[in-house]
């Protein structure tokens, strides 16, 4: 099979995708529906929040394969070059 050069981030397993899982989680439990009286107000909740988020988080067990993306790769492949109908 010949290499190809992507243009686009990977669909699974992307560092990127961890990160905007992170900040989403950030978003809902220590941003949303509060209103902060003062920029230090804000940076203690975020730190607190950051404390026990490393103490309680625990590593994700990987289920998606190479042969899961290698699937998932023919199948947008086929449907980006099937005719429009």
């Amino acid at each position: 099979m010949a290499q190809r050069a992507s243009r686009t981030p990977p669909v699974h397993a992307s560092w990127l995708n961890q990160i905007e899982i992170y900040f989403s989680i950030v978003q809902r439990k220590v941003l949303t529906p509060n209103d902060f009286k003062s920029l230090n107000e804000l940076e203690q909740r975020l730190l607190a929040f950051q404390r026990r988020y490393e103490e309680t988080a625990s590593p994700f067990q990987w289920t998606f394969t190479r042969k899961d993306l290698a699937t998932l790769m023919t199948k947008i492949e086929t449907k980006r070059l099937a005719p429009a109908a």
